[in-house]
């Protein structure tokens, strides 16, 4: 049974109470968690507290970096521990869990390195006067972590606050939160203060409103749905905290008649089916030329038809969905598909030995979607790929922003020009072009527009999100 990690310690919920954790690839419980009340809240928020007042806030920008230099080569000598946890926790593939244990210690890496060139500036000002600004923690941070990337997206926004100063407060994902308590523990192991990071599992209406509510918060980062970003927006507001928001995508990849395909066409396939789809910035609208239409689906529809899903020890191209909800969610989109008439262009398999009780979906390409149908404009979070036709640049600029998201977009074009004029009439937080996703760089500020949220993470635009700014004004004589 995994507790709760506060103040440097391992402690069992107040509520007495548990979670079963289920294994994606059986559906079978194989662990418990705390389900942890707003008291355990409380104790985590006045153990940061306490950390930040009595010596956190004080420790020397280069004291901090070094503290994050060895959590980041612990996390990396117990990458094999850590990509276990994620794979049984989420579902993924042994390749994509070891990836984001990886990525993790990169993160961490980053951050240290960051710390002390965290700087204000000089203004000039009156004649008599010298104006600098500060840049400062906000103190106690709240963050809920989303169960589709757990160690990833912990990383990015634990390490930027831990980098800026600010001590923290974790609320995981019920369905994923192993490897981050394992982290937090990791943390402790390398020195980092009682209270620095603390670990409170439970469920999203019982815990995670309790941190979004609690006064003694002065910073949340949540990702998650936009229907529960709008939920911590309203109560964050009621008592004016500031927030970071990543609110999902439904990105496209637009390709011209003059693209690379071979370049393209493998991107594109694993833009939908990395981690079976379940990502904020899978690129889940194709949008093509009408010039390259049938041959590009052609050739897509091939590749499509030899991937498989399946078990995520069998380290395949996809593994399940993380529960049976999400599973009944992307039956739910392809029935309405069948419905009303949307064709099938390919799709792959579920291996046969595939246990019954795992919640597995297999890769799917549609076609003609229809740019206002649900599937076209609602985040399915599976390994749907919902192809349409465009006319000209134009034509493709109008289809990209007709939804309510801007998170990530991709463009396929050898068209120097083209390329900057899409990059700059795109409604998006990021836009790849000939490639998608850049190797997924820490380096590289991660946050989206319209109802994709606002904020940064990642690179070093997350440190000013995760600070407010003073500004001294001093009168000379």
């Amino acid at each position: 049974m995994q507790l709760n990690f506060i103040g440097n310690a391992s402690q069992v919920s107040s509520s007495g109470l548990t979670i079963p954790m289920l294994d994606p690839s059986d559906g079978e419980v194989f662990d418990q968690i705390q389900r942890s009340n707003a008291k355990d809240i409380d104790d985590a928020v006045r153990a940061a507290r306490q950390c930040f007042d009595t010596g956190w806030s004080k420790t020397p920008a280069a004291e901090r970096g070094r503290l994050l230099m060895r959590l980041s080569a612990r996390v990396a000598q117990g990458v094999d521990e850590l990509y276990a946890l994620e794979q049984r926790d989420c579902g993924k593939p042994t390749r994509q869990a070891r990836a984001d244990a990886v990525a993790l210690a990169r993160y961490f890496e980053f951050y240290a390195g960051a710390c002390d060139k965290l700087h204000g500036d000089t203004i000039p000002y009156l004649d008599g006067y010298s104006v600098l600004t500060w840049r400062e923690p906000h103190g106690v941070t709240g963050h809920v972590i989303p169960w589709n990337y757990p160690m990833q997206i912990f990383g990015r926004s634990i390490g930027g606050a831990l980098a800026a100063g600010n001590a923290c407060v974790v609320k995981p994902a019920e369905d994923a939160c192993l490897s981050l308590i394992r982290v937090a523990q990791m943390a402790a192991e390398v020195g980092f203060p009682a209270g620095a990071i603390n670990i409170v599992t439970g469920y999203g209406h019982e815990v995670g409103d309790a941190l979004a509510r609690h006064p003694g918060i002065d910073h949340i980062s949540f990702t998650g749905s936009p229907s529960v970003g709008t939920l911590i927006q309203q109560v964050a507001a009621q008592r004016h905290c500031p927030v970071t928001l990543e609110l999902g995508g439904k990105s496209p990849q637009i390709v011209f008649a003059d693209a690379d395909l071979d370049a393209a066409l493998p991107a594109i396939v694993n833009a939908i089916v990395q981690n079976a789809g379940q990502t904020c910035s899978a690129g889940s609208r194709l949008l093509v030329d009408q010039a390259i239409y049938e041959p590009l689906l052609e050739r897509l529809g091939a590749m499509f038809e030899k991937l498989r899903a399946g078990p995520a020890s069998m380290d395949l191209d996809l593994g399940p969905l993380i529960r049976q909800s999400q599973q009944q969610r992307v039956w739910d989109f392809l029935s309405d598909a069948q419905a009303d008439n949307i064709s099938m262009v390919a799709q792959g398999s579920v291996v046969d030995v595939a246990p019954e009780t795992g919640f597995y979906q297999a890769p799917t390409l549609l076609r003609d979607v229809p740019v206002e149908h649900r599937l076209a404009q609602q985040e399915i979070f599976g390994p749907v790929l919902c192809a349409m036709a465009f006319r000209d640049e134009d034509h493709a600029v109008a289809l990209a922003n007709a939804t309510q998201f801007g998170l990530v977009a991709g463009v396929w074009t050898a068209d120097g020009a083209r390329q900057f004029r899409m990059a700059r009439r795109l409604r998006s937080g990021q836009v790849f072009i000939n490639n998608y996703g850049a190797g997924g760089g820490v380096e590289l500020p991660f946050g989206g527009v319209k109802s994709s949220g606002y904020g940064r993470e990642k690179g070093f635009e997350a440190l000013q999100g995760f600070t407010t700014l003073k500004t001294v004004a001093i009168k000379h004589g």
